[in-house]
């Protein structure tokens, strides 16, 4: 939630934090049809002074700071189904926020939730995110270390060493 007109300040000190050799991973949701205006009901009710950018505003920000884009992935409907558990989840329990609350914010936030998942199911929203260095060579030239990371975690919750997978398995 920096803001447009700090993105310049945002990413040159990030710039100024991230070691040579580290990694900076930004994850946000976006605009995938460009710069536009945030809806004025979003803005008013729900995320007063909220902006949500596209690709196209964020990545020159990055250059102008002397990082390097190594990686963008963009998760399109996957915010979707986020909303979706969120406004099930709600939507058992909307009785206890009528009572904590009152009868207008739950169709509020019914809506909220509603609209948003459409918004990345049928427009322009997503997610993306970027993984920014100061170097090339810093992370590996494929996403492969992280499918390697995920499942020696997932062996570790589970109590046991991962199984070994061979190439093509």
């Amino acid at each position: 939630h920096v803001g447009v007109d700090f993105y310049e300040t945002f990413f040159r000190r990030c710039a100024e934090l991230l070691t040579d050799d580290g990694v900076m991973m930004l994850h946000s949701i976006g605009r995938s049809e460009g710069p536009d205006a945030t809806n004025p009901w979003i803005a008013k009710y729900i995320f007063p002074g909220g902006y949500i950018p596209a690709l196209s505003e964020v990545i020159p920000a990055i250059e102008r700071a002397g990082l390097l884009v190594c990686d963008i992935e963009i998760l399109r409907l996957h915010y979707a189904e986020t909303l979706k558990a969120w406004r099930e989840r709600f939507m058992a329990r909307r009785e206890e926020a009528v009572q904590l609350y009152d009868e207008c914010f739950a169709r509020m936030w019914e809506f909220y939730l509603a609209c948003s998942e459409m918004s990345f199911r049928k427009q322009n929203m997503m997610n993306f995110q970027i993984q920014l260095t100061k170097r090339q060579g810093v992370v590996p030239i494929t996403r492969d270390y992280i499918f390697r990371e995920e499942a020696k975690l997932r062996g570790i919750e589970r109590g046991r060493p991962p199984r070994l997978q061979i190439a093509g398995e």
